[in-house]
């Protein structure tokens, strides 16, 4: 039954964005055909001659794993016909039955597929057999780069090798997933200038979210990726909702990103994902949460009454910021299209001379 109840949940929210009357189709019709996609280097249309049809499998070559998660796990893959080169989200059935979060997959899926913003990472459709369902997606690559002295080497016949003749030597070019979580980890913290790119990018990237009525509420490095130009990208819409009525109670995400009214049991909107933006922010510049603390009941009494510290490392623009937007009031928070406009944000992104920035104590200004 439940195996049933998943086919059919999926086949008619193919059926519903497609806008077909025939409820029998067989399989799932992607809703975005792959034609009029974005590139892979960032975020411009691709020019395509695939038609929309119904994916299976066999459309595509399978490369080497990118990732593994709790449900399936995602490939490098190649579309047969026009070599264009996705991610391929592979789900098991059983997995989502086990957890009974089948529906959190269509909302997913629902939500992700209809958003099309250069920092959210695309989805261009779906498919599904007996035991599994394939997400296809937008591949964001990092690129390491490997010397090889000598002036003809052949492209490996592999997916995720190419070639490049530059400066008269042959580069192979090794093309994987940009994890922001495995490149943050790797590097211990950010500089200024990077975390201030990637904070005014997300805050632009969620207004456009926010202006679809989708809150993501899951907002940490795990589900950011980086691709080949350094943009950064949002992977994962699993905890999103889509929420024109703007109020939720559900308590949904991970601890140390979660602002103070979804600890606490109170109603929340889009303006939990402002908060967590401040996390994100501090622990890009710092190397950890905020509100990090030894168990569940000391990060929670944290978040609760906003313990926010700075370490001296951190310069006062950005502590003026990251306090803006680690606001227990949440209407007190900056709104979203302001972050781009901070001093602190310019100052890194533009080059402009230094604009003085008062710091804030946060301990009396953050309630």
């Amino acid at each position: 039954m439940a195996e049933m109840d998943l086919a059919e949940g999926l086949a008619k929210l193919a059926l519903h964005e497609a806008g077909a009357a025939d409820s029998n189709q067989e399989n799932v019709k992607p809703n975005i055909s792959l034609a009029d996609t974005a590139s892979l280097a960032g975020g411009d249309a691709v020019k395509s001659t695939l038609p929309q049809k119904k994916w299976s499998l066999k459309d595509f070559e399978i490369g080497r794993p990118l990732g593994r998660g709790k449900f399936g796990d995602v490939y490098l893959a190649r579309e047969r016909k026009s070599k264009f080169i996705v991610a391929l989200k592979v789900v098991r059935k059983s997995q989502l039955r086990k957890a009974g979060v089948e529906h959190q997959l269509r909302r997913e899926i629902e939500i992700q597929s209809h958003l099309r913003q250069k920092n959210v990472l695309r989805m261009f459709g779906y498919f599904f057999d007996e035991k599994r369902i394939y997400i296809i997606l937008e591949f964001a690559p990092m690129v390491r780069a490997y010397r090889i002295y000598a002036l003809n080497i052949s492209t490996s016949c592999e997916l995720y090798f190419h070639s490049l003749l530059l400066n008269q030597f042959t580069y192979s070019l090794h093309l994987q997933q940009g994890e922001l979580y495995k490149i943050l980890q790797s590097k211990g913290h950010f500089s200024e200038a990077t975390a201030a790119k990637y904070i005014s990018d997300l805050a632009v990237a969620f207004a456009y979210c926010h202006s679809k009525h989708v809150i993501h509420r899951d907002i940490k490095p795990e589900n950011l990726l980086v691709g080949l130009k350094g943009d950064i990208k949002i992977a994962d819409f699993g905890w999103s909702v889509h929420a024109p009525t703007s109020r939720r109670t559900t308590l949904c995400g991970t601890l140390d990103y979660l602002p103070p009214e979804m600890v606490e049991g109170r109603e929340h909107d889009a303006t939990a994902d402002i908060w967590s933006l401040g996390v994100l922010l501090y622990e890009f510049l710092v190397g950890s949460p905020p509100f990090e603390a030894d168990g569940y009941r000391a990060t929670y009494r944290r978040i609760s009454s906003v313990d926010l510290r700075f370490p001296p490392s951190v310069s006062p623009g950005a502590r003026d910021l990251i306090s803006r937007l680690l606001k227990k009031d949440q209407s007190a928070r900056m709104k979203l299209l302001d972050i781009p406009k901070h001093p602190w944000i310019i100052q890194h992104t533009t080059g402009a001379s230094r604009v003085p920035v008062s710091s804030t104590n946060s301990s009396t200004t953050n309630k």
